[in-house]
């Protein structure tokens, strides 16, 4: 069985652990596999009949199958499901007997096979019993006209009768279940699903399919042709075998579409008419398989493109004991050309006198299948003898069975110059695996700080959008004392201003949370970061004092990016304000720009990192550096090496956030005593230079009592400013807690000018679905979102979704008058 190819090995398991009678013809000779259910079957044919071929163990029934099996074995048929085919067998000392069977015949896919296929599955349930059973009740029927003393018992008959058809019509539901490949079946013309396997459902995702058509259920089919390929074989009852096919499935929902590759068959169920009134699908997803083998190939060349040009002969044989491979330096020693070697016979080569020293441990090798070493004498291609090292390894396939042996001849002629080159290539094995193993450690120890910083990232988040609630009430209420307070009110006011103060420290401290978490709304614009670098100097140089020297080195040509210009100003602020605080006694902080390109090689190093072009924008000081262990901290939240009162540790967990929601990469490098830099990646931006925007209108702009706007916020002191400050602007505003509420009030109200939402509701409902209820309402209507936590219903990859409007918690007076009336006089769509 070790020689056995893998599908064989399978097949073999699935039918051994199949309580349900079933047998494997295998080759071209159709060798007879079979578990305990087909020993029924087989009646006096068994035990002797295991191993035989199809033809001595069934001679009977060849006229009559033979055909089927060959066409299933060259690739010409997907194969044959029956009810009730009646066959003529001699299974009971040789007497004939006419029985009846339920049958499916499958094709088992075979990679090494000509055709593709190695063998045929049969499944077979006997039954001749129920056939006749079925007779015997016809001839019931017409007695029972005659002898009503019968009816009981027939009834019952009848009623054990169909309970043993329910049980082998569940064993088939379960041989259906459990097998290897998917299977489904499609109902008439629609193709609506009427069964699908656990292999059909592991292979489309999660999805409801029963009951459902195809289009529906699986809607990016659409274009791909195989609907179409559905339609043909429905219409005209011909079968259709796909082999290899490519195809697209969204196996998690909102996911891009996977390429699978599937082996498959479209086999049409057809009525007693002739009339198709289904199709049954099958097949195998050789996607993992197709990788493996390519993996395997890649390794191969890889393994000999470092054979090929390694100083010493390198070889391998087959479980014959003939060459399969001779490395360049083996065949310049035996004077073999490439396409010879499998011809080449090398016992010709070894000298007479040394067949037994190497035959010996050669054979015992290849019988025990471990390796081994001797030295012998070969004859060179310029008929010179030397004397040659041979040490052997045995060599296995991925399943574990014995391929061969692979050695290493080694001549020893000349030892010195053997032992240096065995050193070297030693040298340079462990040399690969130490490299290999410490890259395999920092690939480990990225991804687990990604991790870690995910995890943190979504704590953060859900803090952040509390807190901005919280500040929503302060803020607002704080802003309408400020705004009544009467001049002369001095103390009053100075409190207020600082309770102001305060309170938008906070707003800076959750913007920070929200950028480590990726979930600030971005506003992204293209850029060119030198023009942002010089507008910042005279700010930095004021921020950072006298003793820091600022230094910038624009780079000529440099690219444009796409990125939100307030975060990157924020994002250089912060590293300069770190690099002054790392610089007491002063020093000097280095700003530079560089176009920067990140390879394949450099990309799977680091984590959430893709090869492409980049902007560099690199912030250098001469401090007092990082150690490693600070370095791998150097972005979590709140972690800060200042003291008490000096910051909140959010200044690079900020930048690490705006960074990664931008799509770039940041990279620190720094040594005690030696300084500091962060390296800042903003993804190229390639489309064409545009004019830039004009600048928006600042004035606080009011509303009118003929514009009304509804407030749907489920956070009640939230609702009830946002309320009192549109009341103010002079808006008609209406308000509601959650989504129904919302609906409730806008099916009885006959003008609504603008719905101002959360995003975040109550009850299962967010703001998105809400809006888009609204609009079906009120086709037309303006929607304007706030949150103080920007999810994936309204933003996605840090922006805004085409055509929404949003404004974010904590919002000012001002902030929203201005974006109220933004939103309202805009034109419609």
């Amino acid at each position: 069985m070790e020689t056995w190819p893998a599908s064989l090995k399978l097949m073999v398991d699935v039918v051994l652990s199949s309580g349900f009678p079933m047998a494997l013809h295998w080759g071209p000779d159709f060798v007879l596999i079979y578990n305990d259910g087909y020993k029924a079957i087989l009646g006096d044919k068994h035990p002797w009949a295991l191993g035989f071929t199809f033809r001595e163990v069934w001679p009977e029934v060849q006229s009559q199958l033979a055909p089927l099996h060959e066409e299933i074995l060259a690739g010409k048929s997907p194969g044959l499901f029956s009810i009730d085919m009646p066959l003529t067998i001699r299974r009971h000392a040789g007497q004939p007997e006419e029985a009846r069977f339920t049958v499916s015949y499958s094709p088992v896919p075979d990679p090494g096979a000509p055709s593709g296929v190695g063998g045929v599955l049969i499944t077979a349930v006997e039954t001749s019993e129920r056939v006749r059973t079925e007779a015997a009740l016809l001839e019931a029927e017409k007695a029972l006209r005659n002898a009503n003393s019968e009816l009981r018992k027939e009834r019952e008959f009848v009623i054990d009768t169909n309970r043993r058809l329910r049980a082998e019509t569940d064993e088939l539901r379960r041989m259906f279940e459990q097998a290897p490949g998917f299977m489904a079946v499609l109902n008439g013309p629609e193709h609506v699903f009427s069964l699908a396997n656990e292999s059909y459902m592991k292979l489309i995702g999660d999805r409801e399919v029963l009951g459902k058509p195809v289009i529906e259920v699986l809607p990016e089919m659409q274009g791909q042709g195989f609907l179409q390929l559905l339609d043909e074989v429905y219409a005209t009852g011909r079968s259709y075998v796909g082999r290899s096919a490519r195809v697209l499935l969204q196996q998690v929902p909102g996911a891009p579409a996977e390429e699978r590759l599937l082996d498959f068959v479209y086999q049409p169920i057809t009525a007693d008419d002739g009339s198709v009134t289904g199709i049954f699908v099958q097949g195998h997803d050789l996607t993992e398989l197709m990788r493996a083998e390519e993996a395997l190939k890649e390794s191969e060349a890889r393994f000999r493109l470092v054979a090929e040009t390694a100083p010493v002969m390198l070889w391998m044989g087959d479980t014959e004991g003939k060459c399969v491979y001779l490395n360049a330096a083996l065949r310049d020693f035996w004077g073999v050309e490439p396409e010879d070697i499998a011809s080449f016979d090398w016992n010709t080569t070894l000298h007479p006198d040394d067949r037994q020293k190497l035959f010996e441990p050669f054979e015992q090798g290849m019988r025990n299948q471990t390796g081994f070493s001797a030295e012998a004498r070969f004859r060179r291609r310029d008929g010179s003898t030397r004397l040659v090292h041979t040490d052997a390894r045995p060599r296995f396939g991925a399943g574990g069975e014995f391929l061969g042996m692979i050695g290493v001849n080694v001549d020893i002629t000349d030892s010195r110059r053997v032992e240096d080159a065995l050193r070297d290539l030693n040298a340079a094995l462990e040399q690969e695996a130490r490299e290999r193993s410490e890259q395999l450690r920092l690939q480990e120890e990225e991804l687990r700080q990604a991790h870690k910083m995910e995890a943190v990232g979504q704590l953060t988040g859900g803090i952040a959008h509390d807190f901005n609630n919280l500040l929503q009430i302060i803020v607002g209420n704080l802003e309408t004392l400020q705004r009544n307070l009467a001049p002369t009110e001095g103390r009053l006011r100075r409190a207020a201003e600082n309770a102001m103060n305060g309170a938008r420290r906070a707003a800076m401290l959750t913007q920070r949370l929200l950028a480590f978490s990726r979930r600030q709304p971005l506003a992204p614009k293209p850029i060119k970061v030198n023009d942002l670098v010089t507008d910042m100097s005279e700010l930095l140089h004021r921020s950072l004092g006298e003793t820091i020297a600022v230094e910038t080195v624009l780079a000529a040509g440099l690219w444009r990016t796409e990125t939100d210009p307030n975060q990157l100003e924020s994002a250089l602020l912060n590293l300069a304000v770190n690099a002054r605080d790392a610089m007491p006694e002063g020093g000097k902080l280095t700003i530079e720009t560089a176009n920067a390109h990140i390879d394949e090689g450099y990309a799977a190093r680091e984590a959430e990192v893709a090869p492409g072009q980049y902007v560099l924008l690199s912030v250098s000081d001469t401090g007092v550096g990082m150690d490693k262990d600070t370095i791998a901290r150097a972005f979590e939240p709140f972690f800060t090496t200042k003291e008490p009162g000096k910051g909140t540790g959010l200044g690079l967990s900020q930048v690490y956030g705006f960074v990664k929601q931008s799509g770039g990469h940041v990279k620190v490098y720094s040594e005690p005593g030696q300084g500091t830099t962060v390296k800042i990646y903003l993804p190229r931006l390639h489309a064409e230079e545009s004019r830039p925007e004009p600048l928006p209108n600042m004035a606080v702009p009011e509303g009118s009592r003929e514009e009304t706007v509804l407030v749907v916020e489920d956070d009640e002191d939230v609702r009830a400013y946002s309320v009192e400050i549109l009341r103010e602007l002079g808006y008609r505003v209406l308000e509601a807690h959650d989504g129904p509420s919302a609906l409730q009030l806008l099916g009885q109200q006959s003008q609504v000018s603008l719905l101002f939402c959360d995003v975040v509701l109550p009850g299962g409902w967010t703001g998105a679905q809400t809006a888009e209820q609204a609009r079906a309402l009120r086709p037309g209507l303006k929607v304007l979102f706030t949150t103080g936590y920007a999810r994936n219903a309204i933003v996605h990859h840090g922006r805004l979704d085409p055509g929404v409007h949003l404004v974010t918690k904590p919002f000012t007076f001002a902030e929203l008058a201005a974006k109220v009336r933004d939103v309202l006089d805009a034109p419609p769509g």
